[in-house]
């Protein structure tokens, strides 16, 4: 164990750790929300994030930017990753979507049993991800390419901007922390705070009252897919500008530590997601760094284990259906 690397690169490791985080977060979101009003692991949930960084990418490429591109002026930055955010954001909502009306919703109407409802998510996201490693074209770009990486292009330089306790804290790392804070933010304010919102927490705590007051469970459903269709599009992004590349299963492993992140802050909670993502990306570099980087993903889940030993609900065990106004 390699304590001194760890003290010596502490808030590095740390800050990495919460950018890392934040778009475990986000896609976490998606998960809880799911489980909060349906009591269902939205499997596909890795593939709708992984459509999202592949519309982020088609989105550049038709708009001009290549791979191979010199970094835009800070307008035109401004530009790009709005337009992205914009398009694969609703990339994701839509593919959310589709999952939900296609696999899921038939099988509502016939009450079937949990099992097949994880089936059909596990079926979903193979189906999705198999598609994208196709040799498939869209707009000039092959999805697919080989099954290979396919490279983002180059939005930002990271620049320091300034300092904590010797650790150099870059714009990139800036933006992806407050942009994933001020989307899951505005989330749970819309929970929290709209009338579409209390639709949700109804059906949540109870869809058959909630029906009797009016609520239509199929369009709040259908809501609660698009809003973690958001989320996840918004992730897509910036995992775009964090890691530089993305492929077919790109959204496989870190779907499992989004669902990771969403148990261990209490599956259900939103704030509870954006915990649970946050203390997961700083475990995982604070663990890799102490026992070396193969054991990361090992690290992840034995953080996870021991706190489900002591929490078996997760950190904040309320549910979606009891958060409050």
């Amino acid at each position: 164990m390699d304590f001194d690397f760890l003290l010596n690169n502490f808030w590095d490791l740390s800050a990495t750790g919460l950018t890392q985080g934040s778009i475990y977060a986000l896609i976490a979101l998606g998960y809880t929300l799911v489980y909060g009003v349906l009591r269902l692991i939205n499997f596909a949930h890795s593939e709708v994030f992984m459509v999202g960084t592949f519309a982020s990418i088609l989105t550049l490429h038709t708009l001009g930017l290549g791979e191979d591109d010199p970094v835009p002026s800070t307008g035109k930055v401004v530009f790009y990753i709005v337009a992205a955010m914009a398009a694969a954001m609703i990339a994701s909502s839509m593919t959310a979507l589709i999952v939900e009306r296609v696999a899921y919703r038939p099988l509502r109407k016939r009450n079937a049993p949990p099992l097949i409802f994880l089936i059909s998510a596990i079926g979903a996201s193979f189906a999705i991800s198999e598609l994208f490693g196709s040799e498939l074209k869209v707009g000039g770009l092959e999805i697919g390419q080989g099954r290979n990486n396919v490279r983002v292009p180059n939005l930002i330089e990271p620049k320091t901007q300034f300092s904590i306790f010797g650790a150099d804290i870059n714009n990139r790392q800036i933006l992806i922390v407050v942009a994933a804070l001020l989307m899951m933010i505005g989330l749970d304010m819309f929970i929290r705070h709209t009338r579409l919102g209390r639709g949700i927490r109804a059906v949540s705590q109870d869809p058959d009252s909630a029906a009797l007051m009016g609520v239509n469970k199929d369009r709040v459903i259908a809501l609660t897919f698009i809003l973690g269709g958001l989320m996840a599009g918004g992730a897509a992004v910036l995992y775009d500008l964090h890691v530089g590349v993305t492929k077919f299963n790109a959204g496989f492993n870190l779907g499992i530590k989004a669902f990771t992140a969403a148990v261990l802050g209490g599956i259900g909670n939103l704030r509870g997601a954006l915990l649970g993502g946050l203390l997961l990306g700083l475990m995982e570099n604070w663990g890799s760094a102490l026992i070396g980087g193969k054991w990361r993903d090992v690290v992840a889940f034995v953080f996870l284990i021991i706190v489900l030993m002591f929490r078996p609900t997760g950190i904040l065990g309320e549910s979606l259906g009891k958060a409050r106004a």
